[in-house]
């Protein structure tokens, strides 16, 4: 195996330290992961704990999804809103049976379980950061099952997604289950497989992960960057909490309604907010992907860069990549009224939207 280059080695300050960036050649590990199977290490990445016999109804006043009826396992996506309904936390879920876990982006942990302390009051929940207790590791590319297979894993059904409502639809539009259904499998040993909207992710026990890696190994599926994963996530349209997101954010400007919130299931902190923009149907800004002209790899803008239409500025760039086939691409988020066809640039390149569905 090629030598493991941290990311904190080249971005010191970047949020993903920690990781693997990549194993030598990022380039080829996109190429794995898009056209075989891989491994990611993403052991960076938050846990939360909690369980407790109110859980459920618990955490369901408290986020943007319906949990009232999980039938464990299984697994699913939820938000915490502000008050004015801007997108705080963003966590994948795996209900167990006995806890609830929350898988989140790094370093966000501890605020997560700071705001459920707060909202604890005397519910029977017991939330706890298991980020030392658990570590996520992620599976990406056509061969998944079979590497799944090598672990003794029963590969878990496809996401089932329920199709978003459009504006002012009636009531009982949306069944009460969560929007998205992630199938939830056990791992041999311990640990959970969940398959979400991109990938399959293993929440193991850390002491695990050694002996997870090793067998996958063993198995010749091999280890990629996160370099890799995330110019996939990219190309795929998939956001990022802290990268395509800002405090203003909200869920719909960012394509997370259809896989984390649930439309009609009452009151949350910020429901107000998003239900008004969902029915006039008009959310200020819209996430993009977009082609970067000329630029290199050692030139990808930092997120936050600034969109420009002539010398307006109409958006930024959260995570910008270079793709093995489509080169240089960032997702992006601009104004709602930006027209696909918009001659744009980034700093000194010129950038263009692709359209959805192109």
């Amino acid at each position: 195996m090629s030598r493991a280059v941290d990311v904190a080695a080249i971005a010191p300050a970047s949020p993903d330290a920690g990781a693997v960036a990549h194993y030598g050649d990022p380039m080829r590990e996109q190429r794995v992961l898009a056209t075989e199977v891989g491994l990611v290490d993403r052991g960076h990445r938050g846990v939360v704990a909690v369980p407790g016999p109110e859980r459920l109804t618990w955490l369901h006043n408290l986020t943007t999804q319906h949990l009232l009826a999980l039938s464990a396992p299984v697994g699913t996506e939820t938000l915490v809103l502000s008050p004015h309904g801007h997108v705080e936390h963003h966590a994948g879920v795996l209900e167990d049976g006995e806890t609830i876990w929350l898988d989140v982006e790094p370093g966000t942990a501890q605020p997560l379980l700071d705001f459920l302390l707060k909202m604890r009051f005397l519910t029977r929940v017991e939330p706890r950061d298991a980020t030392l207790e658990r570590a996520v590791l992620s599976l990406l590319g056509p061969g998944t099952d079979d590497a799944l297979a090598a672990l003794g894993a029963t590969p878990p059904p496809p996401p089932d997604v329920l199709p978003v409502p459009g504006p002012k639809f009636p009531s009982g539009a949306v069944p009460p289950r969560p929007t998205a259904r992630y199938g939830v499998t056990p791992l041999p040993g311990g640990g959970w497989v969940r398959r979400g909207r991109f990938g399959v992710d293993l929440l193991v026990a850390r002491s695990r992960v050694p002996e997870v890696v090793a067998a996958l190994t063993d198995a010749g599926v091999p280890s990629c960057g996160l370099w890799a994963y995330e110019a996939l996530r990219a190309a795929a349209r998939v956001p990022r909490l802290g990268w395509e997101t800002d405090h203003r954010t909200l869920p719909m400007e960012i394509d997370l309604v259809a896989s984390a919130v649930h439309l009609e299931k009452g009151c949350y902190r910020g429901q107000e907010t998003v239900a008004r923009v969902h029915h006039l149907g008009r959310p200020p800004r819209r996430m993009v992907l977009l082609h970067l002209d000329g630029m290199t790899t050692d030139q990808l803008p930092a997120p936050g860069a600034e969109v420009l239409a002539g010398e307006r500025a109409v958006g930024y760039v959260g995570t910008a990549v270079h793709h093995y086939e489509l080169g240089p691409i960032a997702l992006a988020v601009i104004r709602r009224n930006v027209p696909d066809d918009a001659a744009l640039r980034v700093g000194e390149s010129a950038a263009a939207i692709e359209p959805v569905g192109a």
